[in-house]
């Protein structure tokens, strides 16, 4: 008699993990054998569970990874010179609860992107913010909002996140006003916040894209220094799959 009076009071409290566990136990045949404390244990569990789901979808949400990615699917037979126990260890965070910085460098197709989505989906599962961005994409969107007025806002949005992605930095060099915006970024977030920089061009030859030496040495200054660096190697996966696709 009170299941439907139940079911509307945790309803109305905004509990609907344990409304969901309620409706499905009580016309369970064996739920008559659980004690009040196990009824109690097993609503409370699948509200927790619901709230994680609930709060991970958001984080995916504002994420905007660029690959469904997780660290548990990563292929450490390709043959690109990824070190298992080193990105393993980085799957654990610390580093990124230490604000240090990560860049992925390698030729095209060797999963830096995959790689880096899979690093911010932990992540994401571990409660951290996460912000994916592909670097000629944003400074143009940056270029754009400086014009009506989103300049500001935008760069504070790139601020807040714990773990921000930058991906395909690298592809072209960068103009006045793109040297300036990294800046402002890495300055903002240095010693605060965590930053993982995929590219196709080795870091010796940053220097070069950025342009203006006084921007280059202290852009670097903030992003290299206290970074792990990961060099990929090898044949691009997604030629290879394809291939591999053709000839099955």
């Amino acid at each position: 008699m009170l299941t439907h009076p139940t079911l509307d009071q945790l309803t109305q409290l905004g509990l609907l993990g344990m409304a969901n566990a309620f409706s499905e136990i009580s016309i369970d045949a064996d739920a008559v054998n659980l004690t009040h404390a196990e009824w109690l244990a097993l609503l409370l569990e699948r509200e927790i569970s619901y709230r994680h789901d609930k709060r991970l979808a958001a984080r995916l949400r504002y994420a905007k990874l660029r690959h469904h990615a997780a660290v548990e699917d990563v292929d450490y037979r390709a043959a690109r010179g990824l070190d298992r126990g080193l990105f393993q260890k980085l799957s654990a965070g610390a580093w990124i609860d230490a604000h240090d910085n990560l860049i992925l460098c390698g030729p095209t197709g060797v999963g830096k992107s995959w790689l880096a989505s899979a690093l911010g989906h932990r992540a994401c599962r571990d409660n951290r913010s996460v912000l994916y961005q592909r670097v000629p994409k944003l400074f143009a969107e940056l270029a754009l909002a400086r014009a009506d007025g989103r300049h500001r806002r935008m760069l504070r949005n790139l601020t807040s996140p714990q773990l921000l992605i930058l991906d395909d930095w690298g592809l072209e060099p960068l103009d006045a006003a793109a040297r300036h915006d990294l800046l402002e970024i890495l300055e903002d977030r240095y010693g605060r916040r965590s930053t993982i920089v995929t590219s196709q061009v080795p870091v010796e030859h940053w220097h070069q894209l950025i342009g203006d030496p006084t921007y280059a040495d202290a852009i670097l200054d903030r992003l290299v220094h206290n970074a792990t660096r990961i060099d990929l190697s090898g044949e691009s996966l997604r030629r290879r799959r394809a291939a591999h696709t053709q000839n099955a």
